[in-house]
């Protein structure tokens, strides 16, 4: 019964993670399908980051761009493995 359950509760966690998604537009929002992706690093369960992810550098100079900034599946498996250290990841793409 308990494996049942881990198992249960592993399968929610991945389906839980994709929602995490935040979409900003800057301007009028992305005219084309030109994506550029980065990945944020943090430490402490998100509390610190580790490296910087420019969106406005992302963006070379566009004025109508869209930032989306998310915990992917594959950024999900990788902090099964990572999180035991507290660090945990999310992709940024920038769509001009």
């Amino acid at each position: 019964m308990q494996k049942l359950v881990a198992a249960i509760l592993v399968v929610a966690m991945l389906f839980i993670v994709g929602c995490s998604v935040h979409t900003h537009v800057v301007g009028e929002g992305a005219k084309s399908a030109r994506t550029e992706s980065a990945t944020q690093w943090y430490i402490l369960f998100g509390l610190v980051p580790l490296n910087t992810v420019n969106s406005n550098a992302m963006a070379a100079g566009a004025s109508n761009y869209t930032i989306k900034t998310q915990t992917s599946f594959i950024d999900g498996l990788i902090g099964i493995f990572t999180g035991i250290v507290t660090i945990s990841r999310r992709t940024v793409e920038v769509t001009k």
